[in-house]
């Protein structure tokens, strides 16, 4: 009665609630869900019952990418984000449930003990770390709440995350010891040897044509290994790649289009300049489309393309040769330059960095004039006397990994230095000293040995890339849209590839937050349609990919859960197969004695010495654990039959059992054996993770439910 009085006191409230939702599934019936919902509308996931929103989930993910940059695809920084927030709610759940929380004074003690932070020249006082300057910075830009903002706050959101993890592997590492006795017994387990005979029956003497199972045994046994065979939702294709690849007679004209840039010829009436004849070769490949840039190298006879490197070395300056085809391009390369120069050299370097050049750290406070003079000063000192070389360089050159050698670097290849270094050092004599500027800064440098001259010549190279004509792009793209038509009109996917002498190719396992289709490669594309809810088992589709088209069909769909059937007989037919074999084999197994056990199963019987479970091997046979295992446990002089290991079946006697010499303490066991728990922290978080209560709907944030 007292519940039906509220009711009717907040009758109108109720009338009103369910007329307003009646009215948004007029206009729209998917809103009646999101009325009642609205927070699941924004969640893609959850840890024990705590939410975890698009925005939070694309405001960690945008954190991460802009730390990172480029050097992680899009679904790899999704998927390392997601796991970092389960990880993160879970230790969170754990403390919580400890006592133990991470409060502002542990983020900024952390904080202060980062190396970046405590070497900051702007949290500096008189070149000592000052917390105040640090907190008087964090205050400003608090106010400012800008980018610098945000940017400190996700720094401080990943150590509150970090400090969490610390302490919580911590507290079960606390927890993980191991007693004497334990250590005692590791002991004892491990070096116990023991040393008999045995009947070993292999799994292959039955033939596997025996052995009939079905697909209910399949099911069966997975039903009952429920934990192994758990699986993500997945996808399978199969799918045929159209390449658009230049046909012979696209690189017979591509090859002439090359060869007729040799000479001048002629363009309404003008004339134009060959390679032979050319003069300023940079405009000479603008102007003709060339898809190489001029290389202004010197280039010794191994860095020349093989194919023509014996022509070139023979040949003079002037002389264009080609066309040749070398790494996918046919080229024209005309001498420019022949010289003599060494194969490797010694110098020594004194380098002065300036503001912004690439060496320049924040204790760099010179300009690029200031940096200039001090070099052309040292330059003038070490003309007058080579002798203070070395000690200048220790005392003044930025190169840390040079300077302790006086600036020293032992014989380099020609392309090891940067090109203005390089040109000095190698165009010029041994003792001959100068200065020049790099990305790094200015390089006082002194010539200090060369040897193994040789010619050397530079090459105007002009390259066009061998790719497929128009024609044969339209001709591939007309294959593929043929073989789409077929499937249209009915066809069996299978029944084209074959009559159209094609070959299919499977992808077989795809996850929603796939990106590389094997035999393809990154096609997330694919993969996107593939769990699409509109595309069903038999559905196809055509794809621009790169080098060409791809036609897939989706074969199989995959729910999240137990592993279908199908799947599932790969792996476990095997297992059910060596079980069947086991069973058979111990049916044939008689007789009270290894002897008659051996007769009765056409074998022999064997010897095993000093078996033991450091090394669980069993001679003539291999690893085989589980055997060993039950030698060690076994009673002296007892026939023991049908022990089943990885191999076979066994039937074994133990005739004698050596403990190892008792130990005074078996403290160095204990604490292998406390050592072995402690080092398994990941682990116990993964057993936190399995027993937790995870919702993961985070493909629904690329769209994919």
């Amino acid at each position: 009665m007292a519940i039906l009085s509220k009711i009717r006191e907040r009758s109108m409230f109720l009338i009103l609630v369910i007329g307003l939702a009646l009215f948004a599934f007029v206009l729209d019936p998917s809103t009646i869900s999101d009325f009642f919902s609205a927070n699941k509308v924004n969640e893609i996931g959850a840890v024990n019952g705590e939410s975890i929103s698009r925005q939070e989930f694309a405001e960690a993910l945008e954190a991460y990418k802009a730390q990172n940059g480029n050097r992680i695809s899009e679904m790899q920084a999704a998927k390392i984000v997601w796991e970092s927030l389960i990880r993160q709610k879970i230790y969170e759940k754990q403390l919580e449930e400890a006592g133990i929380t991470v409060g502002e004074a542990d983020i900024m003690n952390a904080l202060y003990e980062t190396p970046n932070v405590q070497n900051d020249p702007r949290f500096l006082t008189s070149g000592i770390f000052d917390k105040n300057k640090l907190k008087e910075h964090l205050a400003t830009i608090r106010e400012e709440n800008g980018q610098e903002w945000a940017a400190w706050q996700n720094y401080m959101a990943s150590l509150k995350s970090n400090i969490e993890k610390t302490t919580y592997d911590k507290l079960v590492a606390a927890g993980l010891g191991a007693s004497l006795k334990e250590g005692e017994a590791q002991y004892l387990t491990e070096n116990t040897k023991v040393s008999g005979k045995y009947v070993y029956v292999p799994y292959s003497t039955i033939a596997d044509s025996l052995v009939t199972l079905k697909k209910s045994d399949i099911e069966n046994y997975i039903n009952k290994h429920q934990d192994a065979y758990q699986v993500e939702a997945s996808r399978d294709i199969n799918f045929v790649k159209f390449n658009i690849e230049p046909t012979t007679e696209d690189e017979e004209a591509l090859k002439a289009e090359v060869a007729s840039l040799i000479e001048d010829s002629e363009v309404n009436n003008t004339s134009v300049k060959g390679l032979k004849n050319a003069t300023n070769y940079h405009e000479f490949l603008e102007e003709n489309n060339s898809d190489l840039g001029l290389d202004t190298n010197y280039k010794f006879k191994v860095q020349v393309p093989q194919v023509i490197a014996e022509d070139i070395f023979n040949g003079k300056e002037g002389d264009v040769f080609g066309p040749y085809k070398d790494a996918g391009f046919f080229k024209l390369s005309k001498i420019t330059e022949v010289k003599q120069l060494p194969d490797s050299a010694q110098a020594s370097h004194i380098l002065i960095p300036f503001m912004g050049s690439a060496a320049a750290d924040a204790t760099v406070v010179k300009s690029e004039e200031e940096a200039k003079a001090t070099a052309d000063s040292l330059l003038a000192v070490v003309k007058a006397n080579k002798s203070k070389f070395a000690d200048l360089a220790k005392e003044m050159s930025s190169d840390q990994g040079s300077a302790e050698k006086g600036g020293f670097y032992d014989w380099f290849a020609y392309n090891r230095m940067v090109p203005s270094f390089r040109d000095f050092v190698f165009e010029g004599k041994t003792g001959d000293m100068g200065v020049v500027k790099s990305q790094f800064g200015f390089h006082v440098i002194k010539i200090d040995g060369q040897k193994n001259f040789q010619p050397v010549v530079k090459l105007a190279t002009y390259g066009r890339k061998i790719e497929a004509s128009e024609e044969t792009e339209d001709a591939v793209f007309q294959k593929a849209e043929t073989f789409a038509l077929e499937l249209a009109n009915g066809k069996a996917f299978e029944e084209v590839v074959k009559e159209k002498n094609l070959t299919s190719l499977p992808a077989v396992g795809l996850k929603s937050l796939d990106e590389n289709v094997p035999g393809v490669g990154n096609e997330r594309q694919i993969i996107t349609w593939a769990f699409e809810p509109e595309t069903e088992e038999g559905s196809y589709k055509r794809f621009d990919v790169e080098g060409g088209y791809i036609v897939a069909v989706l074969t199989a769909k995959t729910a999240k859960g137990l592993m279908p059937v199908d799947k599932a007989i790969a792996t476990v037919r095997p297992i059910l197969t060596n079980e069947r074999k086991a069973k058979m084999i111990e049916d044939k197994m008689s007789g009270s004695t290894l002897e008659e056990i051996a007769k009765s199963a056409s074998q022999s019987v064997r010897v095993a010495t000093d078996v033991n479970l450091q090394s669980p091997t069993i001679s003539g046979v291999g690893f085989e654990p589980k055997v060993v295992g039950a030698m060690i446990n076994a009673k002296e002089n007892e026939v023991v039959k049908n022990v089943a290991g990885d191999k076979g079946v066994f039937a074994f006697v133990v005739e004698k059992k050596e403990e190892p010499t008792a130990l005074p303490n078996y403290d160095t066991f204990r604490k292998r054996i406390a050592a072995e728990r402690q080092n398994k922290v990941f682990q116990m978080y993964e057993a936190v993770k399995k027993a937790s209560d995870i919702e993961d709907n985070m493909s629904s944030f690329y769209g994919i439910q």
